[in-house]
């Protein structure tokens, strides 16, 4: 068995194409999605967060809605860029968003890829401290933010409050119990891997990482997902961790999925750079007829490794086309390789 949801990036755009034409549309449109996903047995409704993007920008005030709107399926993000939040502030919104979904909040965080600007997180406040780098400020919120969503009180409480105080120190509420061992952190290689391991997160590995060795990118993947693994089985964690993937998968099944992506040749990795040093490999993604589908995916090795598998869906192409191709996932190709 395997939870299956799907990743949205949220894109709007005027272009005659596009069936989500403003913000409000893919707003409006993601929640649409989320309960047409549930409505069909799919397990997760997961978020893409950009800054400074027509893109979806600021969750928390989504995520409370779908979960409004839903009762089952899991809501989360793949992910927020740590760079710019505050992550008192990230907990409160977060504890309120979890409540309001009875807890079914998953929470996935990352030191961030590139933006549309630069170093837009100092436009946001915030600034590596000196000696440090980007990645180092998002880790020092990171890790912040876990501290506080132990729920433990730290802050001293004035002796003449507003409204009474419980005794001892105060904690940032609303408090969601359980909201700690739902937070995962989006991997490029295997050594934030084992490092998000250590802290007890779980693992979002997506169709981008650090190409590490040139070997092909699910086998990589794969390679990432054993090393937090023994990451995780050191530091002796009581919990059994889990692990996402992300891949786009398009079953050919009628003449729109054709159109769409019959003629695509994406079925191969391919290796780029995301900025001036880093070299990622890009995987594939997988458009074909049912049975070929099955064949070809029962190949990729991080698939398999993984417990959790996110369909990222072309967003702008409707609620309606982007719910069939859930749909034939869950029904034409999930059940032969035994996710169903």
């Amino acid at each position: 068995m395997k939870q299956i949801g799907f990743l949205s990036f949220g894109h709007w755009s005027s272009s005659s194409g596009s069936q989500t034409q403003s913000a409000s549309d893919a707003l409006l449109q993601s929640i649409d999605l989320a309960v047409a996903a549930e409505d069909l047995g799919a397990d997760g409704a997961y978020f893409r967060v950009h800054h400074f993007a027509r893109q979806l920008g600021s969750p928390f005030s989504l995520l409370a809605a779908i979960g409004a709107r839903t009762s089952r399926i899991e809501i989360g993000t793949a992910v927020i860029d740590m760079r710019y939040e505050n992550p008192l502030y990230m907990a409160e919104d977060a504890g309120a968003a979890d409540l309001i979904a009875g807890g079914r909040l998953q929470l996935g965080i990352s030191r961030g890829s590139p933006e549309q600007v630069i170093d837009g997180w100092r436009y946001f406040g915030y600034q590596p401290q000196e000696g440090q780098t980007d990645a180092d400020m998002a880790r020092g919120h990171t890790e912040v933010l876990l501290e506080v969503l132990r729920g433990e009180g730290f802050a001293q409480p004035s002796p003449r409050p507003m409204f009474p105080n419980p005794p001892g120190l105060l904690r940032v509420e609303p408090y969601s119990a359980g909201l700690r061992e739902r937070i995962w952190w989006g991997a490029a290689s295997q050594r934030t891997a084992a490092w998000a391991a250590g802290l007890g997160m779980n693992l979002q590995s997506s169709t981008l990482i650090s190409n590490e060795s040139g070997k092909p990118f699910h086998v990589q993947q794969a390679e990432q997902i054993q090393a937090f693994r023994d990451a995780w089985h050191t530091a002796r964690h009581e919990r059994e961790p889990r692990i996402s993937v992300s891949r786009s998968i398009f079953p050919l099944v009628e003449d729109r999925d054709r159109a769409y992506f019959g003629p695509r040749n994406q079925d191969t990795d391919q290796i780029g750079f995301i900025d001036a040093t880093t070299q990622a490999i890009f995987g594939r993604s997988y458009a074909a007829e049912p049975e070929e589908l099955i064949r070809q995916l029962k190949e990729d090795e991080a698939i398999a490794a993984a417990d959790t598998l996110l369909l990222t869906v072309p967003n702008q192409l409707g609620v309606d086309y982007n719910a069939h191709v859930i749909d034939s996932i869950l029904t034409q190709v999930a059940p032969a390789l035994g996710w169903r």
